[in-house]
């Protein structure tokens, strides 16, 4: 797939599932894992809308900056489509 994307910078209230260190940082779509219930809904007893949850892949670099010890090495999250922003 290897779609560049974006984490929205966004820091709202609320029971949110994207991790906030990778919020802002850019990655690149490894996979998508199909549609789920979105868990911030769920999280509020209300019907989770089913969304896209793909697998991101984000360098070392990217997400600590000059304090990555190993610059190209990766780490991979699950993030909802909401949460993706295209580059």
């Amino acid at each position: 797939m290897s779609e560049q994307v974006r984490i929205r910078p966004d820091m709202p209230p609320g029971h949110i599932r994207t991790p906030a260190y990778l919020r802002g940082k850019v990655g690149v779509i490894e996979r998508t894992l199909g549609p789920f219930a979105n868990p911030e809904q769920l999280a509020y007893r209300r019907n989770g809308e089913p969304l896209p949850l793909h697998r991101v892949r984000f360098t070392m670099a990217e997400v600590w900056g000059a304090h990555a010890e190993t610059p190209t090495d990766t780490i991979e999250a699950e993030i909802y489509a909401h949460w993706l922003e295209p580059v």
